[in-house]
């Protein structure tokens, strides 16, 4: 099993474990503070995944080619 499909096993797990939680989750501190904890994890797992599915000559290139922020007065120039 691969990276990807590791992080897409995990994210559906902490899913579960966040359906089971939610209805607790206002009882019981505990539970709220656990259910907030699953919530971090799964944003980990899902950004972990999401850094695997990049191209990294892709990523290479936009380091390099710099940008130029858009600013307000961009859009109000006298033609």
């Amino acid at each position: 099993m691969n990276n990807k499909q590791l992080l897409k096993k995990q994210i559906h797990q902490k899913e579960a474990q966040i359906k089971q939680l939610h209805l607790h989750q206002s009882v019981n501190d505990a539970c709220s503070g656990l259910y907030n904890t699953l919530i971090l994890e799964k944003a980990i797992l899902k950004k972990e995944l999401e850094n695997l599915e990049k191209n990294p000559l892709i990523e290479a290139v936009k380091r390099i080619i710099p940008r130029r922020e858009k600013l307000i007065c961009d859009y109000f120039k006298a033609e």
